[in-house]
């Protein structure tokens, strides 16, 4: 096993009490649901309905549009209202399946049947969890189901499932490891049947005690099962971070887990699992904590997917004040908020709202060449050159310094005396860096048809 914790790292103000302690509480929508066919790392979903059609609950409304892709599955009953363009959290704007949720929430034949996994085979687990459109709910959203199916299943000695949750305020996983221990279990070991030579592994940070007593007294008997208690730290629970605190293993931005005989997913996505092999539920729902000091009442709520997030602060008890900046997700790896007419979607997790933005009254100065970036990032990069780089859109010179194993991580941001937006400068120039990737690609793939469509020509003028 690794060492429990990786070199840098931040320690800020976990949050985690505003809602820790608050059970998850199931909401029912009560306007329009909005389903984006981008929810997932990939292509966009495909559309399968149309404007009039009846839908019902585990309905399949857009399928995968390739191979990294993944399904859209409707949460409600109701009527197809439209099929149009829709704002997502991310402040892109993407099609989106529109409908009048009925309020019956009617739903297909066989939705919730038990079903035994062990009479399954890979192939037809592997493609339960495809049709269920499972996606990594820890934020990423890379599709499930291409995870497990790497090249070499029988090289894969290590499923990582990430518990770790050290993302500032955020107590969803961890209110999923004190209420359903058992599914976490049961979903991992559906995904263990897949993976023969595999270990379970269930990472969880140790300021989560009664979480880690839960999860072991739960996996005894379980002779490839184990729970690891890992060194409180952000962000433990980066995948980098997460494989070399417990393998000692160490991948980068070239490499998958799987080439480091690893393969990890979220907590709640195993609990998905479960729920889709186990208990024949595709993915409908989302636990999602609200909380903030602008809360009137933080907790944690099962919502389905689609509902709208101001309807979700509504049902949640509202603010008590105006906060004045709401963020998607956690505090270091959010995403800020102009407007709460968005729907859930797959790779939400949080609703964060604060009375006060310390980022924006703080003023940002010149930078001292303190060090304190280069001692905090867990990917041992040196932020102030990366800085410099940026500033003059020096793309080369940013990968040159290995400016893509960025992780985005904000551990630089956060410990910066001069409040220097680094991670946003990080984000831009690796957008930047890829956009100048794919431009080469298409060129380098024009000129070579060009030169193949030449060829061809010449050839025929000789046979002539």
């Amino acid at each position: 096993m690794g060492v429990t914790t990786f070199k840098g790292g931040v320690h800020p103000y976990d949050g985690k009490d505003l809602a820790k302690d608050q059970a998850i509480v199931e909401l029912k929508p009560q306007g329009v649901m909005v389903y984006p066919v981008s929810q997932h790392i990939g292509a966009p979903a495909k559309p399968v309905v149309e404007k009039g059609d009846h839908v019902l609950v585990g309905q399949k409304i857009a399928e995968a549009g390739g191979f990294v892709s993944s399904p859209v599955i409707c949460s409600v009953s109701g009527t197809v209202k439209a099929i149009e363009k829709r704002l997502t959290a991310g402040g892109a704007v993407v099609d989106a399946i529109v409908v009048d949720n009925d309020q019956n929430y009617e739903a297909i034949e066989g939705f919730g049947q038990a079903r035994d996994y062990t009479k399954l085979s890979r192939d037809e687990i592997v493609n339960i969890v495809k049709e269920a459109g499972i996606v990594g709910l820890g934020g990423a959203g890379f599709p499930t189901s291409v995870k497990l199916m790497p090249k070499n299943i029988d090289k894969i000695d290590y499923f990582l499932v990430n518990a770790a949750e050290c993302e500032p305020y955020l107590t969803s996983d961890y209110r999923d490891m004190m209420e359903t221990p058992e599914k976490i279990i049961g979903g991992l070991k559906v995904i263990l049947s897949i993976f023969p030579n595999a270990k379970g592994v269930i990472c969880v940070e140790d300021n989560k005690p009664d979480a880690i007593r839960l999860l072991t007294e739960k996996a005894q008997g379980e002779s490839n099962i184990e729970v690891a208690a890992l060194q409180t730290k952000y962000p433990q629970g980066g995948e980098r971070q997460l494989i070399y605190a417990v393998t000692g293993r160490k991948i980068n931005s070239s490499m998958l887990p799987a080439d480091a005989g690893c393969v990890v997913d979220n907590a709640d996505t195993v609990v998905a699992i479960y729920e889709a092999v186990c208990e024949s539920k595709p993915l409908v729902r989302k636990i999602v904590t609200v909380t903030g000091d602008a809360v009137a009442k933080p907790g944690n709520f099962k919502v389905p997917l689609g509902m709208n997030y101001q309807e979700i602060i509504d049902q949640a008890g509202g603010f008590k004040a105006d906060p004045e900046k709401i963020i998607c997700g956690g505090p270091m790896m959010g995403i800020p908020l102009f407007k709460l007419d968005i729907p859930v979607a797959k790779n939400s997790s949080s609703i964060l709202a604060l009375l006060h933005d310390p980022v924006s009254s703080e003023p940002t100065t010149a930078c001292i060449n303190c060090g304190r970036c280069v001692e905090a990032c867990p990917e041992n990069l040196v932020p102030t050159m990366l800085m410099k780089a940026g500033l003059s859109k020096d793309t080369s010179k940013f990968a040159e310094l290995y400016g893509m194993e960025c992780i985005e991580c904000g551990c630089c941001s956060y410990v910066c005396p001069a409040k220097r937006p680094l991670t946003q400068a990080f984000k831009q120039m690796k957008r930047l860096v890829n956009a100048e990737k794919r431009a080469a690609a298409a060129k380098a793939k024009a000129e070579a048809e060009a030169k193949a469509k030449e060829e061809t020509k010449s050839t025929e003028e000789v046979k002539k």
